[in-house]
C-alpha cells in the first residue's frame, strides 16, 4: 500500500513539474522580452498631489547623460504608474504608466525620451496583441506642453497652458483603448521641445514602440501588431517614423500608418504661412527646428532683425494655443535681414531640405488624408509625396476631402482612419498599389459611422468612470 502511495505521489509530482515547466515555456514563448529590459515601476502620486511639470521633474525627464548613454535605443531607464484624465480632471479608467527610455537625435547622440502607456482594463482579447502609437499634435516649444504632462490627472489644464490639443486628443485616444488596443503616446519632440524636427520625432516614436514592447506590465506578446496614427504635428512624427522604420527599427512589426493634415514639406508651410493666420504657429516650428539643427539657430541669431528676435524670444516658452494666437499675419520672411527670399540661403535651404518627406518610402501600408483647401499644411506637397511613394511601389490609400479645412478634418478624418487601421491590426491585407479618391466629406462615408458612434460611446463610458476596453468597442 505504501509503495503504491509513493509511486502515486511521485507521478503527481512529475506531472506538476511538467505543467509548471510547460507553463514557463508557454509564457516565455508568448510574452515579449520585457523581463530582460525590466525597471522598477514607481507607484502613482497619491490624490490630490498634482504632477510636477517636466521642467521641475528632471530626474525622470532628463536623467544623467551617462545613464542614457549606457542604454540601447528604446531601452527603458525608468517607469512609474500615473493617473490619466480628460481635460486634466475627468479620470480615464485605464491602466497607465509613463516610461523614460533612450532614443537618438539626428546627430547620432543618445537622448532621453518619455512616453505614456495605456492598457485596456480587463483580460486581454484572444489573438495577437495590438498596439497603436499615437503621435499628438503638440506643436509647442516647452516641455510642460508635452502629452505626458497634459494627459495626467491634476496637471494644469490645457485651457490655461495652451496645450489644448493634447487635452482634447484624449477624447480620441479613448476609442483606441476602448477597442481593446494598448496605446503608446511618445513625447516625440524630445527633451528640447524641437517642434517640426521630423527626423528626430520619427526616431523617438520608434524607440517609444520599442520601450512599450519591452515593458512587461503592458503584457504585449511576441505576436504583436503595431499601428501608427497622427494628425498635423502628429503626422510629422508618424510620417517620419514610417519612412525611418526600415533603416532604424526594422524589427518592429508595424502593419500600417494613418496620418492626416500632413506637413510634407516644411518650407511649403512657411511659404503659405507668410502673412497668413498660421504665421504664429509656423514661427514656433522655426524655433523648434533650430533647437535640433544648431546651424539654423546660428543663422537666425545672426540675421534676424530686432522685431524677429523679440518675437522668437516671446514664443520660446509657449504651448500650441498661445503659439497660434501670438503674431498671426506676420511677414515671417521680412524678419530676416537678407535680400531676396531668406529660405533660399544655403543654411535654411539645407535644413528645410532635410525635413522634406519622401526621401524614403515606407515599407508598410499607408492611409493618408488631406483637406484640399488646407490653409496650414498645403495639399500640393502631399500630392507630390503620394506620387513619390506610389512610384516606389508603396501601398497607399489617399483621400482628399473638399469640404473641410485643417482643423475640422482632424475630427472628420478620425473615424475613417481608425477603421482603416483596425483592418490592418486584424490582419486583413491592404490593397496593393495606390488609390486616390476625392470626397466631399469623409464624415459622409457610412462605413465609418459605427466608429463615430463608438467614439461617443467610449467618451460616455469615460464620463461615468467605467472601464475602457472591457468589453471592447471595436470600430
Amino acid at each position: 500500500m505504501r509503495g503504491w502511495l509513493q509511486r502515486g505521489l511521485a507521478r503527481l509530482l512529475i506531472a506538476m513539474m511538467t505543467v509548471a515547466i510547460t507553463a514557463v515555456a508557454v509564457v516565455g514563448g508568448t510574452i515579449s522580452a520585457g523581463a530582460a529590459n525590466a525597471v522598477p515601476v514607481a507607484p502613482p502620486l497619491p490624490f490630490p498631489v498634482p504632477p510636477a511639470i517636466p521642467e521641475f521633474d528632471k530626474a525622470f525627464y532628463l536623467p544623467d547623460r551617462s545613464v542614457v548613454a549606457a542604454k540601447k535605443p528604446g531601452e527603458l531607464i525608468a517607469a512609474r504608474r500615473v493617473h490619466v484624465a480628460a481635460l486634466s480632471v475627468i479620470p480615464v479608467n485605464v491602466d497607465a504608466w509613463q516610461i523614460s527610455y533612450r532614443s537618438t537625435n539626428t546627430r547620432g547622440e543618445p537622448i532621453p525620451a518619455v512616453a505614456t502607456l495605456l492598457k485596456p482594463k480587463g483580460p486581454a482579447k484572444p489573438g495577437p496583441s495590438k498596439l497603436v502609437s499615437w503621435q499628438s499634435a503638440e506643436d509647442s516649444t516647452a516641455m510642460y506642453c508635452a502629452p505626458s504632462y497634459a494627459l495626467q490627472q491634476g496637471s494644469i489644464p490645457g485651457q490655461l497652458t495652451g496645450s489644448v490639443d493634447s487635452s482634447y486628443e484624449v477624447l480620441q485616444i479613448t476609442s483606441l483603448v476602448g477597442a481593446g488596443w494598448s496605446v503608446v503616446i511618445p513625447d516625440h519632440q524630445g527633451p528640447e521641445s524641437a517642434f517640426a524636427a521630423g527626423p528626430l520625432a520619427g526616431r523617438i516614436t520608434l524607440d517609444g514602440i520599442r520601450g512599450a514592447r519591452d515593458f512587461a506590465p503592458l503584457g504585449l506578446k511576441n505576436d504583436l501588431r503595431v499601428g501608427l496614427m497622427g494628425y498635423s504635428g502628429g503626422a510629422i512624427a508618424t510620417g517620419w517614423a514610417a519612412e525611418l522604420h526600415e533603416a532604424y527599427a526594422p524589427e518592429l512589426p508595424i502593419v500600417g500608418a494613418a496620418e492626416g493634415g500632413v506637413p510634407a514639406d516644411i518650407r511649403a508651410l512657411v511659404d503659405l504661412a507668410d502673412r497668413n493666420a498660421a504665421s504664429g504657429l509656423i514661427m514656433a516650428g522655426i524655433i523648434g527646428v533650430s533647437r535640433e539643427y544648431p546651424e539654423l539657430e546660428r543663422f537666425l541669431r545672426r540675421h534676424m532683425n530686432p522685431q524677429g528676435t523679440a518675437l522668437l524670444a516671446s514664443k520660446n516658452p509657449l504651448c500650441l494655443t498661445y503659439q497660434a494666437a501670438l503674431a498671426p499675419f506676420v511677414n515671417i520672411k521680412g524678419l530676416v535681414n537678407l535680400p531676396g527670399d531668406p529660405l533660399d540661403h544655403p543654411v535654411p535651404r539645407k535644413v528645410l531640405g532635410k525635413l522634406r518627406m519622401g526621401e524614403t518610402t515606407p515599407d508598410f501600408p499607408m492611409f493618408i488624408y488631406q483637406s484640399n483647401p488646407d490653409w496650414i499644411a498645403p495639399v500640393g506637397p502631399v500630392n507630390e509625396l503620394v506620387r513619390t511613394y506610389c512610384g516606389d511601389g508603396a501601398s497607399v490609400r489617399y483621400v482628399r476631402d473638399h469640404f473641410s479645412e485643417h482643423i475640422t478634418l482632424a475630427v472628420e478624418g478620425f473615424a475613417p482612419a481608425i477603421v482603416w487601421l483596425r483592418d490592418r491590426l486584424d490582419g486583413k491585407p491592404a490593397q496593393s498599389g495606390c488609390t486616390t479618391s476625392d470626397q466631399g466629406s469623409m464624415a459622409l462615408d457610412p462605413a465609418t459611422w459605427r466608429a463615430f458612434v463608438n467614439l461617443v460611446g467610449n467618451n460616455l463610458t469615460l464620463a461615468i468612470n467605467q472601464q475602457l476596453g472591457n468589453p471592447p468597442r471595436v470600430p
